[in-house]
């Protein structure tokens, strides 16, 4: 069998449609499987496939160089190019996993792996040798094709996705895919770390990973076990948000601001974030209306939890942009602009404000934070987070 681009279009284009029925009812679910990630994004379902989709496109979004990673014995993750390191790292979104090839064969997965193929925008590539020490064993599995002619269909799509590069870069990336190859010679040799952790599957029904064989032996027997892994929130962001609507409605209740004021001060706002927040993620940057200047002190509080400040420019003008790492500045704007929203909506029950009504629901002070979540990493938005523990 002679493998074409074709083979892999089936895996990365296609949409199929499952039927699931219910046990109890017996009723049947369509489920149809969108591999486009603008898709997904809007659906918000799926399994392993559709989150490795969806991360490798907000990995992309971000500025990071990433790629697609197909294991023909049906699992999809992610790898990113390391700047710091210096080489590709492995990322499985699913099982909140970073860096540990070894995962899946040496790990309690215990796959049997044949082909791991990368997908990129400048080309695709076998990097099976990344993700196994057993190279002997999983080449007699290797039977789809001859290996001379994987090699040459991968060869051949790599130069498709590069005929309209430059030189530059088409030196840069032959001079990269040499370093690749080397370091994936010499993975097949290294021990790797034995002190570090490599469990089995801990997305998914517990149920479903016994059935195909991806449990680790210590969840067969743990009584506290579930199919939700433990991990830590990282919602800080929130309670800072949450907490500077204080100081933005004191000041306002001070200086005997009418509600529907407040309420077009906020409005005003509102409309200046949304244009920080359809501008570029790097460069976040937006001018204020000369008029509405004697109103940033209000927001002070608020300019500062997003990680934004405001900047004088050499003609005058006032502009807010980024503080520090855009990553903030992203987690962060939905979040307030959704706060806004029910802010809002909440000062529209109110006659009047004074200090004695600058309180719950108007404002949510003291937001706990950080706590550990039980999150299944599948089955977007219900499955989601099954429970909240503060420890």
């Amino acid at each position: 069998m002679f493998i074409t681009s074709h083979f892999f279009l089936y895996f990365f284009v296609t949409v199929s449609l499952e039927y699931l029925s219910c046990n109890s009812c017996s009723r049947t679910t369509r489920f149809p499987r969108y591999n486009d990630p603008l898709k997904l994004v809007e659906t918000r379902r799926g399994r392993c496939g559709e989150w490795a989709n969806c991360f490798t496109l907000y990995c992309r979004a971000f500025g990071y160089e990433s790629r697609l990673i197909l294991d023909f014995t049906d699992h999809v993750w992610t790898e990113c190019f390391s700047e710091f390191l210096g080489r590709w790292m492995h990322l499985d979104p699913c099982e909140g996993v970073f860096d540990r090839p070894l995962l899946y064969e040496k790990g309690q997965w215990n796959k049997k792996l044949n082909y791991v193929i990368a997908i990129a925008k400048d080309g695709v590539y076998d990097v099976t040798k990344r993700y196994t020490r057993k190279w002997a064993e999983v080449l007699s599995r290797r039977n789809i094709t001859r290996e001379p002619d994987l090699l040459a269909t991968l060869h051949s799509m790599t130069r498709e996705c590069r005929r309209s590069f430059t030189t530059q870069i088409l030196s840069e990336l032959e001079g990269r895919d040499k370093i690749e190859s080397e370091e994936l010679e010499k993975f097949l040799y290294s021990t790797g770390d034995a002190s570090v952790s490599l469990p089995g599957r801990q997305s998914g029904n517990k149920e479903w990973r016994i059935a195909r064989s991806e449990i680790g032996s210590d969840d067969h027997c743990s009584l506290s076990n579930t199919s939700c892994p433990i991990r830590v929130c990282v919602d800080e962001h929130v309670t800072k948000i949450y907490n500077a609507f204080a100081p933005l409605l004191s000041r306002c209740v001070d200086h005997s601001l009418p509600k529907s004021r407040i309420v077009e001060i906020l409005k005003i706002f509102k409309e200046i974030l949304v244009e920080l927040r359809n501008s570029s993620y790097k460069t976040r940057r937006t001018s204020i209306n000369p008029f509405i200047l004697h109103l940033l002190p209000y927001f002070e509080e608020l300019i500062n939890a997003l990680s934004l400040k405001s900047k004088i420019d050499t003609d005058g003008k006032v502009d807010i942009c980024l503080a520090s790492d855009p990553v903030n500045t992203s987690l962060g704007l939905p979040v307030v602009l959704d706060a806004l929203d029910d802010l809002i909506n909440v000062l529209n029950n109110y006659d009047d404000l004074s200090q004695v009504s600058l309180s719950w629901p108007l404002i949510k002070l003291n937001r706990i934070h950080s706590g550990s979540v039980l999150a299944s990493g599948e089955e977007l938005p219900f499955g989601i987070v099954s429970s909240i523990q503060f420890l």
